[in-house]
């Protein structure tokens, strides 16, 4: 293969998932952007969304990264199989390790801004908040994921090129959607700054 077949390759693997995260992107940021309310009702929320939908990113990028290794592997094949373990203890370390990582986040920032003398939420609402967001875009992100690198090893895509573009629209469309319920439910129930 010569080095421009190889680049028409790429470019024709990697450009709809591309274009499928640059409109992603734009439809989180406006789903951020009428978020308004809310980012003035929780003080720190501005700060933590960042860290929030870059764990998203990590995370879930790794549980691709590793699916689509152990397809190439032969460890795992590319359905679903209740006998299959290496999978789904892939994505509970995933969503585990989100969440952690979410909590983590939270307590950096509720501490960061009190020792600046920032206003900020109740370290329980910005925690809680975390963990709703990521437990329902953990469990959306796992199930794009797999479902994505799947579809795409059996139709001859190479899954390495579709996980970053898939992951980073997922979490930053579903990341910031459920930030924003999970925002509104910790409000509900008195968890305001």
């Amino acid at each position: 293969m010569t080095v421009r077949e190889v680049a028409v390759e790429a470019y024709r693997d990697a450009l709809p998932a591309l274009v499928a995260s640059l409109v992603g992107g734009l439809l989180a940021g406006v789903v951020l952007g009428g978020m308004r309310p809310e980012l003035r009702a929780v003080p720190g929320l501005l700060v933590l969304i960042p860290a929030l939908l870059a764990t998203r990113g990590n995370v879930y990028g790794s549980l691709g990264a590793r699916v689509a290794t152990a397809l190439h592997q032969g460890l795992v094949e590319p359905r679903l199989s209740e006998a299959d373990r290496r999978l789904g203890a892939a994505a509970v370390a995933a969503v585990s390790n989100g969440l952690l990582a979410s909590t983590f986040a939270s307590v950096v920032v509720f501490a960061l801004l009190s020792g600046l003398g920032e206003p900020v939420a109740p370290l329980l609402s910005l925690v809680g908040i975390a963990l709703v967001a990521g437990i329902l875009s953990g469990i959306v992100l796992t199930v794009v994921v797999v479902t994505v690198v799947f579809a795409g090893y059996r139709r001859g895509r190479d899954p390495d090129t579709l996980v970053g573009p898939i992951v980073t629209t997922t979490g930053d469309v579903f990341g910031v959607l459920f930030l924003l319920l999970a925002v509104r439910l910790v409000l509900v129930l008195g968890g305001s700054g």
